[in-house]
């Protein structure tokens, strides 16, 4: 068996080193285009607008615009294009910030709670179906440990926010 070449030079990845990165990538794609595809198909909406709905849910008394594009990793004018269509269907709607006037909320209404409830059980059994079950429960606290340590190890990576 071949010496590992992990880590041997700054300026390419090794074998190893390409086939875990390349297979997260793939991995990702391929299963955040089902889930996509499978919400679309059942609930009319697509996995951007699930989370953001997730994250509203949790968020009794809404969260401003820029706090939800930053925790759904998306640009703030495409979170605005998204709320904005998310209102159009009456499950979201926007709101002032009772901290700052010129701030503007996002609220998920009662017909974006009732829409997310009857997405989360499709949309779980999904994760369940496509990837959750594909995995032994060695392999998925394996899996949970290393993304934290990549998680926490990222954040020092990270310049602060001013």
């Amino acid at each position: 068996m071949p010496a590992s070449t992990i880590g041997s030079s700054p300026s390419r990845l090794s074998e190893e080193e390409l086939a875990a990165w390349a297979g997260l990538l793939r991995a990702h794609a391929r299963l955040v285009g089902r889930l996509d595809a499978e919400l679309r198909a059942e609930h009319g909406f697509g996995i951007s607008s699930y989370e953001v709905l997730v994250r509203l849910a949790q968020a009794p008394n809404g969260m401003r615009l820029l706090d939800l594009s930053k925790s759904a990793l998306i640009t703030q004018s495409g979170m605005s294009r998204l709320v904005d269509r998310l209102e159009t269907e009456g499950l979201v709607r926007r709101a002032s910030s009772p901290d700052d006037g010129r701030g503007c909320l996002a609220v998920i209404t009662e017909a974006g709670r009732r829409r997310l409830r009857e997405a989360n059980r499709s949309h779980l059994a999904g994760v369940r179906r496509l990837f959750l079950d594909r995995l032994d429960p060695q392999e998925l606290l394996a899996l949970g440990q290393l993304w934290e340590r990549l998680e926490a190890a990222s954040e020092h990576d990270l310049p602060a926010e001013g």
